[in-house]
């Protein structure tokens, strides 16, 4: 499963040389980082939506948005995908709320 992650990856960092004008992701990079932001706040209730909505197939394709697109935010901001999933590796196993009395202390 993470190898299409990182293969994403490796696309969106080429990406980053392109032509704005050809490449969509190119664009987002071009545009800044409250553009890459407001893709993801736009995914994201997209995908609350279609889960209000019970639509299996519209959660898969809007979540696989959000994803993307936080994808983007991560390449944006030199962070590889493999550092987000070291960091649910690390709380796997434990409880969420002793996991976020950790982050308080």
């Amino acid at each position: 499963m993470s190898d299409i992650l990182n293969q994403l990856a490796t696309v969106l960092e080429a990406r980053k040389g392109s032509d704005p004008k050809s490449s969509y992701v190119a664009h987002l990079y071009h545009k800044g980082l409250d553009t890459i932001l407001k893709k993801i706040g736009e995914e994201a209730t997209e995908t609350v939506i279609a889960a209000k909505d019970g639509d299996r197939e519209q959660i898969i394709y809007e979540t696989a948005d959000l994803w993307f697109h936080t994808m983007v935010l991560l390449s944006d901001q030199g962070i590889a995908p493999d550092e987000v999933l070291g960091e649910l590796e690390r709380r796997f196993g434990l409880s969420g709320h002793d996991e976020k009395a950790a982050r308080s202390q």
